[in-house]
C-alpha cells in the first residue's frame, strides 16, 4: 500500500516536472477565463510572474476576447468539442503582442470543468510563412504575367499550377484543373489523338527526357492556335525527375508571318527568274541579229503586206501570217509587234516544229520543279515571259493536236496551268502565229483543230514568194552583200548584170533565205570586187538558147541535185543541203522523196 502511494507521488511528482519543463506554454482556467495553473514557459512567454498569471482571467492577455466572448467563443466550443485548435494574439506585460498557435482541450477534475492550454510563439513561423507568401506571390505574378502558357506536373502528368495565360486560353479558372491529368484538360480535349501523343511525351518527360513538339489548340472563341510545346522536367540530385514543367508559346502569328515571308520571298525568286528568263531570251534575240529594218523592197506585193501591218499592229488582234518558207514571216512578226503598243515588252518567240513533242507544253506553259523527270527547277513558260507582250508561234501547223486545246483556251480566256501546278495563271499575251503549211488541208486530215483555226485566222497575212516579188530581189541583194562584206571582209562594189538577171530569172523554192545564202556564198568565192556566184550560179541563164523550156519542178529537181553533189549528199547539219537551200532539213527529205531523188 506504501508502495502504491509512493509510486503515486513519483509519478505526480514527473508530470508535474515534466509540465514545468515544457517548451510550449500551459495555462489552466476554468468556465470564467480565471487561471488555476501556469507553467514556467507561460511566465516566460507573456512576461508575467506565477503569482501574477494566477490573479489574471483570459481577456487580460488574449486581445481577441472580451470575458463575454470568452463564454460564448471559447468555453462552449471547447466544451462542446472536447479539443479545439486555432491561433490567436497573447499581450506581453509588456504591451508587446505576438501570435500564438493554441491547442485547448476540456479536462473535468473534482466536479469542475477546466480548459488545459498550450500555446507557443509562433512569430517566427508567421515570418517565414509571410516571406515565403511574399515569394510565392511574387513567382505567381511573374508566371501569370509571362506570355507563355505554363505551370507544374507530377512525375505522373497530374497539374499541381496552371498561370493565367493557359487558364484563359480555355476560359477556366485554376480550381477546374488542379488534381487532373493535364491529357485529360480542355486544353486536349478537341483530340483523342493529340491527348494519347500527349500521354505518351508526359511518360518521355517523366523519365528526364526534355520533349518538344507543334500542336494546335482552340481558343475560347474556337479559333485554333499553332503553339510551341515544351515538357522540362526538374531533376533531384540523383537526376531523377520530381516534377514537369509545360511550357507553350503561341506561334500562330509567328508562322503566319513566316509563311507570308516564305511567299514574298517566292514571289522575289518568281520575279528574279522570270527577269533572268526573260533576259537570257532577250540575248537569244540580240543573238538572232534581226530588226525591223531587214523588210528589203519596194514592190507591190511587198508595200501591200506593209499597209497590212499598219493597219493591224495598233490592235491586239490575233494575226495568222502564213507563206512558204523563207518568205519573212518572222520578220513581219516583228514588225507587228514594233509598231504595237506592247513594243515595251518583248516579243516572245516559239518555233512549234523545233521543239519535240514532249518538250513544247513545258516550253509553253512551264512546269514545276519535280513535274516530270528531269525537271530539277521551276521553269516559267514562254506565255508567261510573254505576259503584257506578244508571243510569235512559228510553224503553228506542226503543233501537237494535244496541246492545240490548251492554246485555244488561252486565246479564249487568257488562261492555262504550270505542269505540276493546279493554279490557274493568267496572262495578257497578244497571239502571232505563221505557218507554211495549207492549214484548211491539214483540218480535213484532223491534224488541225477547226475551231483553234478560226480563233488565229481573225487578221491573216500572206507573205508573198520571192517569185512574186522579183523587182526586190537588186535590193535584197544588195542587203546581203552590204551585211556578209563586213563579216567576211571583202568589199564588193558590183554585181555583174548576167548574174542579177539569172537571181531574178530563178524560181526560189527557198524564197529570201535561199537568196541570202546564195549571196553570203558568191562572197566568200568572189576573188575581187565584183560578185562571183560560180557553179551555184542556176541554169536558168541558159536558157535563152533552149529550144525547150523546162519546167519549174524539172529545175527545182536539178538544183537539189546539184547542191546535193556539192555538199556530197550531205542533207541535214551545218553545210548540209538544208541549210545551203535555206529549208528545214524534213522539207529537203520531202521533195527529194516527191521527186525522185536518190544517192547511186
Amino acid at each position: 500500500m506504501k508502495d502504491m502511494e509512493y509510486g503515486s507521488r513519483r509519478f505526480s511528482q514527473l508530470s508535474q516536472e515534466a509540465i514545468e519543463q515544457a517548451a510550449e506554454g500551459i495555462l489552466w482556467f476554468d468556465s470564467d477565463g480565471r487561471i488555476h495553473m501556469a507553467n514556467n514557459a507561460a511566465c516566460r512567454l507573456l512576461g508575467y510572474s506565477r503569482e501574477e498569471l494566477l490573479t489574471m482571467t483570459v481577456p487580460d492577455f488574449d486581445p481577441e476576447y472580451s470575458a463575454e466572448d470568452y463564454k460564448d467563443k471559447y468555453w462552449r466550443k471547447v466544451r462542446q468539442l472536447g479539443t479545439i485548435n486555432f491561433e490567436s494574439f497573447h499581450r506581453r506585460k509588456d504591451g508587446s503582442i505576438y501570435p500564438v498557435e493554441i491547442s485547448s482541450s476540456y479536462v473535468h477534475f473534482e466536479g469542475d470543468g477546466y480548459s488545459c492550454t498550450f500555446f507557443r510563439d509562433i512569430t517566427e513561423r508567421r515570418r517565414v510563412q509571410t516571406a515565403l507568401q511574399e515569394s510565392e506571390n511574387k513567382l505567381s505574378a511573374i508566371i501569370n504575367h509571362h506570355f507563355q502558357l505554363t505551370g507544374l506536373l507530377n512525375i505522373d502528368g497530374r497539374i499541381l499550377m496552371a498561370n493565367e495565360t493557359a487558364l484563359n486560353l480555355i476560359g477556366a479558372e485554376e480550381e477546374d484543373v488542379l488534381g487532373k491529368y493535364f491529357w485529360d484538360t480542355p486544353w486536349w480535349n478537341h483530340s483523342r489523338e493529340l491527348q494519347t501523343e500527349l500521354k505518351q511525351k508526359v511518360k518521355q518527360a517523366a523519365g528526364g527526357e526534355f520533349v518538344r513538339f507543334e500542336a494546335i489548340h482552340p481558343d475560347i472563341h474556337g479559333e485554333s492556335r499553332l503553339h510551341d510545346i515544351s515538357l522540362n522536367p526538374l531533376l533531384d540530385d540523383q537526376g531523377n525527375a520530381t516534377h514537369i514543367i509545360p511550357e507553350a508559346r503561341d506561334i500562330t502569328d509567328i508562322k503566319k508571318t513566316e509563311s507570308a515571308l516564305h511567299q514574298a520571298l517566292a514571289e522575289l525568286e518568281q520575279l528574279k527568274n522570270r527577269l533572268e528568263d526573260e533576259n537570257v531570251y532577250l540575248q537569244e534575240e540580240i543573238r538572232l541579229d534581226h530588226n525591223f529594218g531587214e523588210i528589203i523592197g519596194g514592190s507591190k506585193a511587198l508595200k501591200k503586206i506593209l499597209g497590212q501591218i499598219e493597219q493591224v499592229a495598233s490592235t491586239d488582234a490575233t494575226v495568222l501570217i502564213l507563206g512558204e518558207t523563207g518568205t519573212g514571216k518572222e520578220l513581219i512578226a516583228r514588225a507587228i509587234h514594233e509598231l504595237s503598243n506592247r513594243n515595251s515588252r518583248p516579243l516572245v518567240k516559239v518555233n512549234c516544229a523545233a521543239l519535240p513533242a514532249n518538250l513544247i507544253e513545258s516550253e509553253l506553259f512551264g512546269h514545276e520543279k519535280g513535274a516530270f523527270t528531269g525537271a530539277l527547277a521551276r521553269k516559267i513558260g514562254r506565255f508567261e515571259l510573254a505576259d503584257r507582250g506578244t508571243i510569235f508561234l512559228d510553224e503553228i501547223g506542226d503543233l501537237p493536236l494535244e496541246l492545240q486545246a490548251k492554246l485555244l483556251r488561252i486565246l479564249q480566256e487568257g488562261e492555262f496551268e504550270r505542269l505540276g501546278n493546279p493554279e490557274t495563271i493568267t496572262v495578257d499575251v497578244r497571239v502571232l502565229a505563221a505557218t507554211n503549211r495549207d492549214l484548211a488541208k491539214t483540218i480535213r486530215k484532223g491534224d488541225f483543230r477547226e475551231d483553234l483555226f478560226y480563233r488565229l485566222n481573225v487578221y491573216p497575212v500572206t507573205c508573198p514568194s520571192l517569185r512574186d516579188r522579183r523587182d526586190d530581189i537588186p535590193l535584197l541583194v544588195k542587203h546581203f552583200v552590204d551585211k556578209y562584206s563586213t563579216k567576211i571582209g571583202k568589199k564588193i562594189y558590183a554585181v555583174p548584170k548576167n548574174i542579177m538577171k539569172a537571181l531574178q530569172s530563178y524560181h526560189w523554192p527557198g524564197n529570201v533565205r535561199e537568196l541570202e545564202n546564195i549571196v553570203e556564198r558568191a562572197l566568200v568565192i568572189s576573188r575581187g570586187d565584183k560578185l562571183e556566184i560560180g557553179d551555184w550560179l542556176p541554169r536558168v541563164e541558159n536558157g535563152v538558147h533552149q529550144t525547150t523550156i523546162p519546167t519549174l519542178p524539172e529545175l527545182e529537181r536539178e538544183h537539189i541535185l546539184k547542191v546535193l553533189e556539192l555538199t556530197s549528199w550531205r542533207v541535214s547539219g551545218s553545210g548540209g543541203a538544208a541549210e545551203k537551200l535555206g529549208l528545214k532539213p524534213t522539207t529537203l527529205e520531202a521533195r527529194m522523196k516527191k521527186f525522185g531523188i536518190r544517192r547511186m
